[in-house]
């Protein structure tokens, strides 16, 4: 699936083939992802991968529209670790990280229908799950790439036609130090290939 950012977001221009399970007539598509700070696109793997900020107001987030759908849907998404890579710091042997995320899946009331986690540790280059394009680098690579991959579901009231998804808090710890980090508006982690579930 090719995917494309567009002023914030995140389209893919094909449709995978639908999952129909038999008897149920339930659809699994691309989900159409409003993404207010977007990473990204992946060299390898040509995801779009979208930041996730700690927000208070759920309406801040990153927005998930949900197809006309009957019955309950099911968003899902890679949930990744968002890690700062530096070269010198593997040579030097002190690169090694380690994160734990959690991130909110909401209403734009703010009525939270899931909480998620990864976790995830970096140690070398091989850790990445890609390298992002539009960097400042010899190769044209941003130093911030996404680690470690949690495949999340989440429910979806028949009601509901968007949820939006946010930071909760990040722990970090290096070799000589340890973060808490729950500040509005800091990046804790990292999303993509968001699809949804459903039955038409």
């Amino acid at each position: 699936m090719n995917q494309k950012v567009i002023g914030g977001v995140i389209l893919a221009s094909c449709l995978l083939f639908a999952d129909i399970a038999p008897g149920q007539g339930m659809s699994t598509d691309p989900a159409e992802v409003h993404c207010p700070s977007v990473l990204g696109v992946g060299v390898n793997t040509d995801l779009a991968f979208c930041d996730i900020l700690i927000q208070q107001d759920a309406g801040l987030g990153a927005r998930v529209i949900l197809p006309v759908h009957r019955g309950e849907a099911t968003v899902s998404f890679n949930l990744h670790n968002r890690h700062t890579y530096s070269e010198d710091e593997v040579e030097a042997g002190r690169a090694f990280a380690s994160y734990t995320a959690e991130i909110a899946v909401a209403s734009f009331e703010g009525n939270v229908l899931g909480r998620r986690f990864i976790q995830s540790e970096f140690r070398s280059g091989d850790d990445l799950v890609d390298r992002i394009t539009g960097g400042a680098g010899p190769l044209g690579l941003k130093a911030v790439s996404p680690m470690g991959t949690e495949r999340v579901f989440v429910n979806i009231p028949e009601e509901l036609n968007e949820v939006f998804i946010v930071g909760q808090s990040l722990q970090v710890v290096r070799v000589d130090t340890r973060e808490n980090i729950v500040n509005v508006g800091r990046t804790v982690a990292v999303i993509s290939d968001v699809r949804v579930e459903y039955q038409p």
